[in-house]
């Protein structure tokens, strides 16, 4: 991959780390602002549901960031866009899809069939 795609995909990785990041920073403000102490208490549990949703969804953008810092390493390094199982390199419109992806897409697809037979 040549230094204008590494490039083009920091960029990209950078862009998504940076809206996930102002996404983090509106939640801590939207729950300062919303925090409440309802006597009523359906007011309060609706309140405490809508809370643990949003948290729920902050973790999981929390671990998409470090897997996109993570990625970011990669492309320092010049390791990104290989398959961590095979090694062939990963297809660009794979990376274009999901830029975080570290198996190609035959790997990928047989990690999935094996994960669907153990959990069926």
């Amino acid at each position: 991959m040549g230094p204008k795609q590494l490039d083009h995909f920091r960029h990209i990785l950078n862009g998504w780390r940076q809206e996930l990041m102002e996404e983090v920073d509106r939640t801590v403000l939207h729950m300062q602002d919303e925090a409440a102490n309802f006597p009523d208490p359906a007011d309060r549990a609706t309140q405490e549901e809508e809370f643990s949703i949003e948290l729920r969804t902050r973790d999981r953008e929390r671990k998409l960031i470090k897997k996109i810092d993570q990625t970011i390493d990669r492309i320092d390094l010049e390791d990104y866009g290989y398959c961590d199982t095979c090694g062939v390199e990963i297809g660009v419109q794979r990376l274009e899809a999901r830029p975080t992806a570290t198996q190609c897409v035959d790997c990928k697809t047989l990690d999935e069939i094996r994960e669907r037979q153990l959990h069926g």
